[in-house]
């Protein structure tokens, strides 16, 4: 029983050092835009993105539920399958922060756990209704963002279009610091619960709690994790989405981070997990397209999407083979 607890203790160990690096990978989410147009210094944005994450990741646990229940069945998880999964998401997620590429944390905890599942119990405990759901909400989301953002630059375009340049450079300084806010608590409120549904997960399955709801303490120790994560920043990602995609301006920021968010509050609010990443690079496109299409460096997005298409293969073949590993060693 103590070498089950203590089997325990370090699976939740991994998946809280999995949110820890979350919160890094994506500190750039929310505050890529708002340090790019200077609006505030990197370590007040960052400063800022690690307390709002925080806050955020109190306000629902819809999308940990789903993420809990919805891949497999949590009384088929075990120590050694969710210690695949967070293992493979973690190598993928610090392959992809050390190119500075703006991959999916998302999609590599749901590869993650795939590929975890397939080898402690075959593809056959895998809940492919569940999937279903969840892979066509991460590949529907950036699609609904890179049109999120082209409509919402288009609309300020249009209504500011009589008045002066200086003007609306000054109004949206300030208002773009509204957004990033707006920006950080979406994430917390979407990004942090991910791994509330594994630790969850973890404990339901072991036994240690008999209702799937997430603990207190859990909440605590995730949205924790994450914003200390979120304070360790993530400049080579940051760089790659707030100067080498696009040049912005403060009110493409604003553009960007305000359609993302109502993106992201929204899935949060109907327990849909979605990828923060994703949504917040689409509508940034979406906002440079509206401008006009050369204003974005095309090149650059093409090396994320093919980041974003090998994610959740990767990873779940990485923790396949972390599972097999921990399988031979038993």
């Amino acid at each position: 029983m103590a070498e089950a607890a203590w089997g325990l203790w370090a699976v939740i160990a991994i998946a809280l050092i999995f949110d820890y690096i979350n919160g890094m990978h994506d500190a750039a989410n929310a505050i890529a835009t708002v340090v790019s147009t200077r609006v505030l210094s990197p370590r007040q944005a960052i400063l800022l993105s690690a307390c709002l994450n925080f806050a955020g990741a109190f306000l629902s646990t819809a999308v940990a539920k789903t993420i809990g229940k919805g891949i497999v069945d949590p009384a088929m998880v075990t120590q050694g399958l969710v210690a695949a999964a967070m293992l493979g998401a973690i190598g993928w997620n610090l392959l992809t922060w050390y190119y500075g590429i703006p991959s999916s944390s998302s999609h590599a905890l749901i590869g993650g756990i795939m590929g975890g599942t397939v080898a402690f119990h075959g593809f056959g405990a895998l809940n492919w209704k569940g999937l279903n759901t969840i892979i066509t909400a991460l590949l529907v989301s950036p699609i609904i963002g890179l049109i999120g953002g082209f409509a919402f630059m288009a609309l300020i375009m249009w209504a500011f279009r009589k008045v002066h340049a200086g003007f609306v450079n000054r109004l949206f300084k300030g208002l773009q610091v509204v957004s990033a806010s707006f920006m950080a608590v979406s994430h917390g409120s979407n990004d942090a619960q991910k791994v509330m549904g594994v630790i969850t997960m973890a404990l339901f399955g072991m036994g240690y709690i008999h209702d799937f709801s997430v603990p207190k303490w859990v909440i605590l120790a995730c949205a924790s994790a994450m914003a200390l994560g979120t304070a360790a920043g993530g400049w080579r990602i940051i760089r790659t989405m707030g100067v080498r995609m696009i040049k912005l301006a403060p009110v493409n920021g604003f553009a960007a981070e305000s359609a993302a968010s109502l993106i992201i509050l929204g899935a949060s609010h109907v327990g849909t997990p979605v990828s923060t990443t994703h949504v917040i690079s689409s509508t940034i496109l979406g906002v440079g397209t509206a401008k006009r299409a050369s204003a974005v460096r095309w090149e650059v997005a093409g090396n994320m999407l093919v980041a974003w298409i090998l994610t959740i293969p990767a990873s779940a073949m990485t923790a396949f083979l972390v599972g097999k590993a921990i399988l031979m060693v038993k």
